[in-house]
């Protein structure tokens, strides 16, 4: 009797724990405070904010704690900073070039001071003080109480529209002043920033509406507004620059103060509130008209309920995080959890509730889905933020590019970094070739093939800034005195001319076909065997004395982007076996990627674009990221393990420094997303991932065609990372990788584990 008792209430304990685990929120393991820099301010790291959006939403509602956000605070707020300047309704998430910041609003208790301030003192200008002990983030809200006013700040959001809830603590006049003038660094020398035209507009005593016009990376944004609030404005005061305008009564109709040419527009509302009550303020936007972003405010938030919005908002993302479900130790959780976070916080939806949306020509269009999308790192997210949506959203994936082939049609040329609807010709290449040949290669339907095929082979023949294809046809390879970044350059359009001739094969054009993959092979004119790197030429044919493999290079000004020759020596990932071929066989490949991961040379000549090392591996910056992956081709699959291992380890974390270098838009925590799964795709747009070492006990993934792929991992430790075999539903793997379409089938992927390495883990 006992003994059922027992065994009655292990069985209870378990049910109870596994109930517990079932009702423990996927959202709870998010830390909107990863990527957001360090806490003595000291270095930034990811570049990414804190506050409310949704899923792939138009407002990213937040807090700024800088008044003139700059290069190395993009998102504009660092986690070791003290006082907040206000919060701001448009953000990017892990770039490395700052803008956006639109409609700052800041809530104020007692005297007014128009100006931010330069944050030296409490009460320096309108900026308040902030402790993290009164800081509180989850995906959808954020939370802060402003020491300066004690006023307790609470933000969430819609895809369209931004929700402020602030409650006044003292006995002060209560007042919410809203900067139109808050940007980037207006002093900075490239992508000039001025705004050149704003509108506030008082309709009545509790709406308010504008717009601003403004210039910046984007090079014209159009931003409007439609503000309601929960109590009725009791006076206002505007100004510009330092001039204060008297108080002005509410009246019948509107009172408006416009400007063009001026960066300095703000107003302060006053409210009758007591200690402890709340104004609340809903703020729709749009890139179209007021009366869009009227609409898209109705239609989205209709009521005062400020908690629904923000339950609605966890709900979103539940929705989304759910896609994956694993079951590791709570810290992977978390930085696996934020990863998914922030890959799906961008793309972000342009267009407004009614599909209008400001298209690349400036001209307002409507898509015929009713969505638009726009914010496309692509050098970044095409190697594994896209390949990993085609996993787990591919209809998502296709909506993306169906927004890249109306940037063609009205631009001409697919994008290459977009941003607003608006081509910035930041980075290298035209990578949303590969995003559109990888997910035709894996069968994504969605958007019309015939004219995506034209996209891309217009976009590889026709010249544009960053792509002088005629330099290539004249001296088969670009000349570093007439194209600079040449040999990245060089060896990118080879990977997309190889990605168009798979597209070319696969739509029956010959002729293409051969052009492409003919165009792809002149990279082997800027190898050098004597030094054993792709290194620069002139004009002349001579190569660029004197070389340093160690050098960095930027964005301009070397051979390299971001990197340097040990970094894109390895470029070539759609014909490994010739890059094997070219170092001279598999042992001599081998060795240099063991030297790759061991010299620490050129300590002195890193930039400060660079981060994450392991030898001259440098996980901060993208060209790196498949090659830790590349020892499986050489049959030294366990040296890959090793080395994922170590990166996934080493450069992922639960702090707010925990990404090196900026998080970019999704490519850093892809990489880490797929690795935990235990797979990467070297080449993103072939379909197969190449193995590596799981991070995760159990991982299931729910895709959308209604099956379940799961991932086991047998004898998992923080010892045991070496894969000893894998099976796929049972049946031994032969191969290093494991195809998008095996996946897509569903089924059981097992990893066995050990503590020893074994460089054919397919033998058991």
């Amino acid at each position: 009797m006992k003994k059922a008792r027992y065994i009655l209430v292990i069985i209870l304990v378990i049910f109870c724990t596994q109930f517990l685990i079932a009702q423990t929120s996927i959202t709870s393991y998010v830390n909107p405070f990863i990527g957001t820099g360090s806490v003595d301010s000291s270095s930034l790291a990811g570049n990414n904010f804190p506050g409310a959006t949704v899923p792939f939403g138009f407002v990213q509602l937040s807090p700024d704690t800088d008044p003139s956000p700059s290069y190395n605070l993009a998102s504009g707020y660092n986690y070791g900073d003290n006082t907040i300047v206000g919060f701001s309704h448009t953000h990017l998430s892990g770039t490395g070039v700052a803008d956006f910041f639109d409609l700052l609003v800041m809530p104020i208790s007692g005297d007014v001071k128009w100006t931010p301030g330069n944050g030296s003192e409490k009460r320096s200008g309108y900026r308040s003080a902030f402790s993290k002990k009164d800081e509180f983030a989850k995906p959808g809200y954020y939370r802060v109480l402003l020491q300066d006013y004690n006023v307790n700040a609470e933000l969430t959001a819609t895809e369209h529209a931004g929700f402020h809830r602030y409650t006044f603590r003292e006995n002060q006049p209560a007042h919410i002043l809203f900067d139109l003038s808050h940007s980037i660094d207006k002093k900075r020398e490239k992508w000039p920033v001025d705004i050149i035209g704003s509108q506030l507009r008082v309709i009545d005593q509790y709406t308010i509406e504008g717009y601003r016009i403004i210039t910046g990376w984007a090079r014209l944004r159009k931003l409007y507004f439609h503000v309601k609030f929960s109590k009725p404005i009791i006076n206002h005061q505007m100004a510009r620059g330092n001039k204060v305008f008297e108080k002005l009564p509410i009246i019948n109709g509107f009172n408006a103060y416009k400007a063009k040419g001026d960066i300095s527009i703000r107003a302060v509302f006053d409210f009758d509130v007591k200690p402890g009550e709340q104004v609340l303020l809903k703020v729709g936007l749009s890139s179209v008209s007021v009366a869009n972003a009227k609409e898209n405010l109705e239609k989205e938030i209709n009521d005062w309920d400020f908690d629904a919005v923000t339950a609605k908002a966890d709900a979103l993302w539940e929705k989304e995080l759910s896609t994956v479900q694993i079951e590791a130790t709570p810290e992977v959780k978390t930085i696996f959890y934020t990863g998914l976070y922030h890959l799906f916080i961008q793309p972000n939806v342009t267009s407004d509730i009614n599909g209008d949306y400001q298209a690349s020509d400036m001209t307002i269009k409507t898509a015929p889905t009713k969505k638009h999308y726009s914010t496309f790192s692509l050098w970044d997210t095409y190697r594994a933020a896209h390949p990993l949506y085609t996993l787990l959203k591919p209809s998502k994936d296709a909506a993306f590019i169906n927004s890249m082939i109306a940037h063609y049609e009205s631009y001409g040329y697919l994008p290459i970094w977009q941003l607003w609807n608006d081509e910035s010709y930041t980075m290298i290449g035209n990578h949303a070739i590969p995003v559109i040949v990888d997910a035709v290669q894996k069968g994504i339907t969605g958007f019309d093939l015939h004219k995506a095929y034209e996209a891309v082979k217009n976009t590889s023949i026709i010249e544009h800034p960053g792509s002088p294809f005629k330099l290539l046809d004249q001296y088969g390879y670009f000349p570093e005195d007439l194209q600079t970044q040449s040999v990245s350059l060089g060896l990118e359009v080879a990977f997309n001319d190889w990605c168009v001739a798979q597209f070319a094969k696969k739509m029956g054009y010959k002729d293409d076909y051969d052009f492409f993959i003919k165009r792809s092979q002149l990279i082997k004119n800027i190898y050098d065997k004597k030094t054993g790197f792709f290194r620069g030429k002139d004009k002349n044919g001579n190569w660029l004395e004197p070389f340093d493999p160690f050098k960095y290079g930027g964005n301009g000004g070397s051979p390299y982007t971001e990197a340097n020759a040990w970094q894109y020596l390895w470029y070539v990932p759609q014909d490994i076996p010739w890059m094997i071929e070219l170092f001279g066989g598999k042992d001599k490949f081998i060795k240099k990627l063991d030297d790759f991961f061991s010299l620490k040379q050129g300590e002195d000549q890193k930039n400060h674009n660079a981060s994450g090392f392991i030898g001259q591996y440098a996980h901060g910056n993208e060209p790196s990221h498949h090659i830790a992956y590349l020892y499986n081709t050489v049959d030294q699959g366990w040296k890959t393990q090793k080395m994922v291992t170590e990166i996934m380890n080493k450069f992922y974390t639960t702090e707010p420094a925990g990404y090196s270098g900026n998080e970019d838009c999704g490519q850093m925590s892809a990489w880490y997303i797929f690795s935990a799964l235990g797979f990467y795709p070297v080449n993103p747009a072939i379909g197969n991932y190449q193995f590596g070492s799981p991070k995760l006990n159990k991982a299931v993934i729910n895709l959308e065609n209604g099956k379940q792929f799961s991932i086991l991992t047998k004898n998992f430790s923080e010892q045991n990372v070496f894969v000893h075999s894998i099976r796929l539903n049972g049946k031994l793997v032969k191969e290093t990788f494991i195809s998008h379409d095996d996946i897509l089938k569903g089924g059981v992927l097992e990893f066995e584990m050990g503590k020893s390495p074994k460089n054919k883990f397919q033998n058991e």
